[in-house]
């Protein structure tokens, strides 16, 4: 017996040392050492897979990744796509992608110019690598703010207009940003002074899940696939549990959202991501007969046509906080029933002191969050103990 064991434990150990000689450790945080570069080892050992975005797709190679961007807008055909070549910090940059902009990795230092990107340099650990902001007003999470106010932070969109010049003297080695077309002068701004930028295109998503998958894009910049995998997987798993609670309801209340600006309604497309919130929470979008994604431009009174019987009223205005807030705007909103009958909800319950909204900040991250909300809304009964997030009723 103990010649077996001595056996089975001399084996063990040389089989130990056999993979760690085939398979040695990396470090997906720290550059590769002068001389240390293996082509036969994977530096990226946690990689990061797609099921709900078809807007950017992946692939990995032992030290380096092709990152392509399919639609980093919403009009954006297959001729717009944008190729980034991300290398191991260290490792030779590969040759046969000349046209792909090459970005070391992990990144040190980056700008996010939305502050639906923050969430994810706090969930991923990474905000030590976060150097500028657009406008930090705009932002809600705490720890970004106390960044700005340590000095941590620059502001290189302040009162909305991008500075080049501030840009450039923070100098970070990519900028996260959007653009609606090559041309858009921010895009073209940053680009043509020589800045490395990376274009997250999660606004162009309809599908609450495709949008937070983006988190995963912003993670291979900073080799962090194995949280954004874990984080992106939790959520997903109780969005869905949510989403399930609503698959047998026998009534779907009826909805209509937001409110006019200058005489115009602007009202979510059919097929937008926020339409698929509501169906996903056992409502029945009023536009939903609409086949685009685009939002609507519609007057007072076609609207109201449609939705004056509608059981709900949601995303109106952003400082209505209460039911008289709504009638001082425009008396004739008192002729809706959703006001009459308790039924407006304003996703602003999440607003700080500047009116910075979390919902979209934080929402576009944590999906979930605002389904759940949806739900105790719709169909109280089903989540009876829910704490809104986001929602706040304006009949209470």
């Amino acid at each position: 017996m103990r010649f077996w064991l001595i056996i089975t434990l001399v084996l063990g150990l040389w089989a130990s040392i056999s993979t760690a000689q085939e398979a040695p450790a990396t470090n997906p945080d720290a550059c590769l050492a002068e001389g240390a570069y293996d082509a036969d080892v994977d530096y990226f050992p946690e990689k990061i897979t797609t099921e709900y975005t078809t807007g950017f797709t992946v692939e990995y190679f032992n030290s380096y990744k092709v990152l392509t961007v399919t639609r980093p807008w919403n009009d954006a055909d297959e001729a717009d796509a944008v190729q980034y070549l991300l290398v191991q910090c260290g490792a030779p940059i590969p040759t046969g992608y000349e046209s792909a902009q090459v970005v070391s990795v992990p990144v040190t230092s980056a700008v996010s110019l939305s502050t639906t990107y923050l969430p994810y340099f706090d969930l991923y650990g990474v905000l030590d690598a976060l150097v500028g902001v657009d406008m930090a007003s705009l932002a809600t999470n705490v720890a970004v703010l106390d960044k700005l106010v340590a000095g941590e932070l620059t502001e290189i969109a302040p009162n909305f207009e991008l500075d080049i010049e501030t840009a450039l003297e923070l100098d970070p080695q990519l900028i996260f940003t959007y653009g609606f077309g090559f041309d858009t002068d921010s895009y073209r701004q940053l680009v043509d002074a020589g800045l490395d930028v990376a274009l997250v295109g999660e606004f162009a998503e309809t599908n609450p899940l495709a949008r937070a998958e983006w988190g995963k894009f912003i993670a291979t910049f900073f080799n962090a696939e194995g949280v954004a995998e874990a984080e992106f997987e939790a959520m997903t798993d109780d969005y869905m549990r949510l989403f399930a609670l609503t698959a047998d309801v026998e009534s779907r209340p009826t909805v209509f959202l937001n409110s006019p600006f200058d005489g115009t309604w602007y009202m979510a497309g059919g097929q937008g991501y926020m339409a698929q919130f509501l169906t996903d929470a056992g409502a029945d979008y009023l536009w939903s007969d609409d086949e685009g994604t685009a939002t609507l431009f519609l007057d007072f009174e076609s609207v109201f046509d449609r939705a004056q019987d509608a059981q709900f009223w949601l995303n109106g205005n952003q400082f209505w906080m209460s039911t008289a807030d709504i009638l001082a705007e425009d008396p004739r909103f008192g002729d809706f029933d959703a006001v009459n009958t308790g039924g407006v909800w304003i996703n602003n319950l999440a607003i700080n002191e500047a009116f910075a909204n979390d919902f979209y900040e934080s929402g576009v991250a944590f999906p979930n969050l605002i389904l759940a909300d949806l739900i105790a809304i719709f169909h109280p009964d089903l989540l009876p103990d829910h704490e809104f997030v986001y929602y706040r009723n304006l009949g209470e």
